[in-house]
């Protein structure tokens, strides 16, 4: 592999799953992937118990921000290999037109943002949330994608988005 594959996660806000799931693949992927995230009506800011959950467990959140996925569809923007939709409202939006033409998967998950109620069970389902994307993208790294044509490709992305795996949704 002469780069690493880039693959784009979206959601609306781009403030709490979307950013897990960088942080998750930029970490698990070890070189081999570059991950993004985005949103098609970012917050502008990335939810402080998204930035307190990734702290705790030892990522650089520093230079974590809420974008728009307009970023991603500039001239000199990276040439996207997949992009992953991570909640239902992004995938049912018309996306900008993407640099490199990515193949394209919804992997629906609970916003733990939208979370009503005392702060611990707040952390809690963040957590939760965030078990959900990592049993996700340890799927993704342990896909052989340089063995796989596309529509292999399609197909495998697409069940890890429909896997249940044993997942408590946001409460």
């Amino acid at each position: 592999m002469s780069k690493p594959y880039e693959v784009l996660f979206l959601c609306t806000g781009n403030s709490a799953r979307s950013v897990m799931a960088e942080c998750l693949l930029n970490r698990l992927g070890a070189g081999r992937f570059r991950a993004h995230s985005a949103g098609s009506h970012p917050k502008g800011a990335v939810h402080p118990t998204t930035l307190a959950l990734l702290g705790s467990l030892g990522y650089d959140t520093s230079a974590l921000a809420s974008k728009s996925w307009d970023v991603f569809a500039r001239a000199g923007a990276p040439a996207l290999d997949i992009v992953v939709t991570v909640c239902d409202a992004a995938a049912g939006e018309s996306c900008p037109l993407w640099p490199g033409h990515p193949l394209t998967v919804h992997w629906g998950v609970p916003d733990p943002a939208a979370f009503a109620g005392p702060k611990p069970d707040e952390l809690a389902c963040f957590q939760r949330i965030y078990g959900m994307l990592e049993r996700r993208v340890r799927n993704l790294v342990a896909l052989p994608i340089e063995r796989l044509d596309a529509r292999e490709l399609r197909r495998e992305l697409e069940a890890i988005g429909r896997e249940r795996l044993g997942e408590a949704g946001a409460e």
